[in-house]
């Protein structure tokens, strides 16, 4: 028996993209992406600014074309993303928005001064601020969706936001699309940092941008956002630690300390105890137990409420 090869020629994946409409000329995509850039900047603005209270400025920077996936990798681990989808106009979309953009327009909804305010360093965000990024990408969207006037007037629809590193490649099926990332510089105070669109080619090239009015309403919603944050982190999970100190020994005496040897605590009768979450702490107990447990009683408060608001968001 001798063994049958497929010696069928193979289509050039690029060449193939652009014979079925998902891959565009140079030309073309850059003004559209242009095009985007120019909603962007005089859109996204407005929307932050009467909604938030807060300034900000976007500018275009310009635009990547390559496989999504590539696109995504290349923006590198200090983004966070959001999956999307537009009835009518794509069904799979990606925003991005830096890490220190959150982080800074976290630190002014708490109530910092714009001059206080310092370029954060790059750190992946906690919950609470991925909970930010929501809102934040909820406002990229908008302006997406109303610039790209897709029929039917549908809603975007987004997942959950996630870091960069936690992105999980979408399964195969089929070849590998085409997309453009269109990139712009966002800026809060002194805090500079970055938002992508990543689109694939197939819709970017169907799309005809429309910048629309500026409705000009009044910052309403600020408070609005503020409430939901804070009940945010009134509804998440903390992990509380507890300390207790120990009687004081001999840096000899602990070097030779073996298993099953005992130490006393420092307190002889209420044995007092440091509660604190995140490193910050919270309450002041004395040490109990109840039945078969361990426990402690709250003595009393060593933070306002505010401030622990303030320090578990962060």
């Amino acid at each position: 028996m001798t063994e049958q090869t497929d010696n069928s020629p193979t289509i050039d994946l690029a060449l193939l993209a652009k014979l079925t409409g998902g891959l565009g000329d140079y030309k073309t995509v850059e003004k559209i992406c242009s095009e985007f850039g120019q909603l962007y900047a005089e859109f996204l603005p407005d929307v932050f600014q009467s909604e938030t209270g807060f300034p900000i400025t976007v500018s275009y920077t310009g635009f990547q074309s390559g496989l999504m996936e590539d696109l995504l990798r290349e923006l590198g681990p200090d983004f966070a993303f959001a999956n999307g989808s537009l009835r009518n106009w794509s069904p799979n979309f990606v925003l991005g928005c830096g890490n220190t953009f959150v982080i800074g327009l976290m630190e002014r909804m708490l109530g910092a001064e714009a001059s206080m305010v310092q370029q954060p360093p790059n750190r992946p965000l906690s919950d609470i601020e991925l909970d930010l990024a929501t809102m934040v990408f909820e406002r990229i969207a908008n302006v997406l969706r109303s610039g790209v006037n897709a029929p039917g007037g549908f809603e975007a629809m987004l997942e959950r936001p996630y870091n960069g590193p936690d992105r999980v490649a979408p399964e195969e099926e089929g070849r590998p699309e085409f997309g453009a990332a269109i990139r712009m510089v966002i800026e809060i105070g002194k805090v500079t940092s970055e938002i992508a669109l990543i689109i694939p080619q197939k819709a970017l090239l169907k799309t005809k941008v429309v910048t629309p009015k500026s409705k000009g309403q009044a910052g309403k919603q600020k408070q609005e956002w503020a409430a939901r944050i804070a009940e945010q982190v009134r509804r998440s999970q903390v992990t509380l630690e507890a300390r207790i100190r120990l009687q004081s020994m001999t840096l000899n005496a602990v070097s030779r300390l073996m298993a099953g040897d005992v130490i006393a605590f420092e307190d002889k009768s209420d044995v007092r105890v440091q509660v604190s979450a995140n490193g910050k702490d919270m309450y002041t107990c004395e040490f109990g137990r109840s039945g078969e447990r361990y426990t402690v009683r709250v003595k009393d408060n060593v933070s306002s409420e505010d401030e622990l608001l303030r320090h578990l968001m962060k």
